[in-house]
């Protein structure tokens, strides 16, 4: 049968806990709240969501954090520091998350009119950074490396040339080797039983991890053939994911209470071509059962028009989804975003397949899935979906939001990707190959909202 057919500085300690699942309820709707205002004044009565916090992560060297973990990893950072942007997930003490580095620094150079992507640091690996929000502080408590079955780390490098990107050194002169093991890392979720899940852009795939960063298993859709990995490699993913944009594959993961995952790709797929894809509104949400080991749903979800979500933007293609919260039993927000602004909205998944298995998982279809504007018309039941929250306008959100996480009742935290202080281009280092910050931050902001998320 077919799979589917059914910091304190310096960090020199790694710390893996074994902590229960926090998750949200349902959504309810209460009066307006009282809210502490940015600058410490309370008592106004809020009739919106308002920032009532903002800490700075501590400035890490990533040659300290990296050989914190393993030692000689890393013998040249090149002035950057620590990013851990990717994701965000509440720990069960006040104050403390999980976060997610994604596969570290990188950029794109162009080399004779062809872009090339850099990875400024290669010996850097993916890791889960456990973190507690101190005042206007994020300070590193521990880190759970990502590593191999036989222990080594995973790195973030590219697995496939005849699939991924190839890599290079800092200023693109110097072609670097793939790796089969390379995790692009990006969104996580934490299971009831302290081992951990992520997704992938490469593949792109579902990675289960243990508390302590082994890989357990890695899910890749169907036709991939990825070999010479150290860790399990399972085709149990629509083939059809095979059509991802390049660097947009999966961004965004939770778990709901029953221990189901929800996956979002990050943006269309490419299908039948990437013309098709870059101008499509049609995303694919997937639900997979860990019991089972195979997804049980996939279903049709619409982002909105870019300029309705960021009107300085004009390329819908701009729009992603790079995180999901569970707020009920079937129950999700979803954030659509552009790297100035986001939104999230409440979506509900049936039980059912949704399109599953069906003629929108063929490429041969046409039009694709991608290419109707009409899916209620061509029987697809679209996922209905309810602003919640317009990040864009509360005063003193960052942009490029990644990661979010609900605490408490009517509280969510967001973190934001500061790209590890890179930009792209030639100029992104000196002439000493040193990097030239940008002076972002990665941030962990706190937004109150006027309506209790958590019965």
């Amino acid at each position: 049968m077919s799979p589917r057919s059914r910091l304190a500085r310096p960090l020199r300690i790694t710390l893996t806990l074994g902590l229960p699942l926090a998750l949200a309820g349902g959504l309810a709707f209460t009066a307006t709240a009282t809210s502490v205002l940015p600058g410490g004044e309370t008592g106004k009565r809020a009739q919106g969501p308002v920032v009532t916090g903002s800490a700075v992560l501590d400035e890490i060297p990533l040659a300290e954090f990296s050989n914190g973990l393993f030692p000689g990893s890393v013998d040249n950072d090149r002035g950057v520091n620590l990013g851990i942007g990717s994701d965000l997930y509440p720990a069960d003490r006040p104050g403390e998350f999980w976060a997610l580095t994604d596969r570290g620094p990188n950029g794109q150079i162009a080399v004779n009119g062809k872009k090339r992507r850099t990875f400024a640091v290669p010996g850097f690996n993916p890791a889960i950074v456990r973190v507690k929000v101190e005042g206007e502080r994020v300070r590193v408590l521990g880190s759970v490396p990502i590593t191999t079955r036989s222990g080594k780390p995973v790195t973030g490098l590219p697995n496939q040339l005849s699939r991924d990107e190839a890599p290079f050194d800092y200023n693109a002169q110097n072609a670097l080797e793939v790796n089969p093991n390379g995790l692009d890392t990006e969104g996580m979720a934490r299971a009831a039983d302290g081992t951990f899940w992520l997704v992938d852009e490469y593949s792109p795939s579902l990675i289960h991890v243990s508390a302590r960063g082994e890989v357990l298993t890695r899910y890749v859709p169907e036709g991939l053939r990825l070999q010479g990995a150290d860790y399990p490699v399972v085709e149990a993913l629509p083939s059809i994911l095979l059509n991802r944009k390049q660097n947009r594959g999966f961004e965004a993961l939770t778990v709901l209470p029953g221990g189901d995952l929800v996956i979002a790709v990050q943006s269309p797929l490419l299908v039948p071509d990437k013309a098709a894809g870059e101008a499509s509104r049609n995303l694919r949400l997937l639900r997979f059962s860990p019991e089972e080991g195979e997804v049980t749903g996939e279903y049709a979800y619409r982002v909105d028009p870019v300029n309705e979500v960021d009107p300085a933007e004009t390329d819908q293609s701009e729009l992603k989804v790079s995180a999901l919260v569970p707020v009920g039993a079937h129950s999700v927000l979803v954030q659509e975003r552009t790297d100035r602004t986001a939104r999230l909205h409440r979506v509900t998944l049936p039980r059912d397949e949704g399109i599953l298995d069906s003629r929108w998982d063929e490429v041969e279809t046409s039009p694709s899935y991608e290419q109707t504007e009409d899916l209620a018309g061509a029987g697809v039941d679209v996922l209905d979906k309810r602003l919640v929250v317009d990040l864009g306008k509360i005063p003193g959100v960052p942009g490029k939001v990644e990661g979010v996480a609900l605490v408490g009742r009517d509280t969510l935290a967001v973190i934001n990707d500061n790209d590890f202080g890179m930009s792209d281009g030639p100029d992104a280092f000196d002439q000493n190959g040193r990097l030239r910050d940008s002076g972002l931050n990665t941030k962990i902001t706190h937004i109150k909202l006027p309506q209790a998320l958590r019965r």
